[in-house]
């Protein structure tokens, strides 16, 4: 009996090294400057993915990074084909009902870019066709909002090939994410913001989110006390200032 609770004993440890040694496996889309993007060497690199990789260090969780089109990244949740989405996803209510969100860890809005002095205002593009990344919040609040106005959508699988088919004349404008913007005016002339940045709670002003599977709580506890602690010990004030200087 004595070596038969022992055993148990022994089994129950090494379960429980095991689940927490267990691999946690981050999806994000990294075609999203400064948030995610691959560099030259093929690896992942930005905001997102050295917040997520300071998010690990500090809560102690083996952590793989995973690349896949920003509107399969839910879905592959739900399939319980990863654990964790940080996309520079907006916590939306709809999105709510089908993963759970960690803390908000930025502040978000969007903004429409277009070419220079072609659009006075945002009322001069209702007729226009304005590019979107496919399955974003950009694209929902374009089809709740102003579809019924007139103005035209087109998905893109990135704000990125939305950005170059405006860039050859092929498209009026991109509806995108203001930091994301800011970064791509930065480095390219001709081209300006057009009418002020849009921050609707149920689009865009909540902020980004962490996404995990739905009832993953132990995971979830363990992102929203690593978000504290590097919000506390400086580490999120430096990435933010890497990333988005003032």
């Amino acid at each position: 009996m004595k070596k038969s609770l022992l055993s148990l004993a022994m089994l129950a440890a090494l379960g429980s090294n095991a689940a927490l040694a267990e691999e946690v496996k981050f999806v994000t889309n990294a075609a999203y400057p400064p948030f995610e993007f691959v560099d030259e060497n093929n690896e992942m690199q930005g905001f997102d993915i050295d917040l997520a990789k300071a998010l690990c260090a500090v809560a102690e969780l083996e952590c793989s990074f995973h690349n896949q089109a920003f509107d399969s990244l839910i879905p592959s949740l739900k399939f319980r084909r990863y654990h964790a989405a940080i996309a520079a996803m907006d916590v939306t209510p709809e999105r709510a009902e089908q993963v759970d969100f960690s803390d908000i860890y930025y502040e978000n809005s969007a903004v429409f870019v277009a070419p220079q002095g072609k659009f006075a205002s945002l009322d001069d593009l209702l007729s226009q066709t304005v590019g979107v990344q496919n399955g974003t919040s950009h694209q929902k609040y374009i089809q709740d909002k102003l579809e019924g106005e007139g103005l035209k959508s087109r998905p893109y699988q990135s704000v990125q090939d939305a950005l170059l088919d405006m860039t050859n004349g092929r498209l009026e404008a991109v509806f995108a994410d203001t930091a994301v913007v800011g970064e791509w005016l930065a480095k390219t002339e001709g081209y300006e913001v057009v009418g002020e940045a849009i921050a609707d709670d149920n689009y865009f002003g909540t902020g980004f989110g962490i996404a995990v599977t739905k009832g993953n709580q132990e995971l979830l506890d363990k992102l929203n006390q690593g978000l504290a602690e590097l919000k506390a010990n400086g580490t999120y004030d430096s990435l933010y200032g890497k990333y988005f200087p003032q």
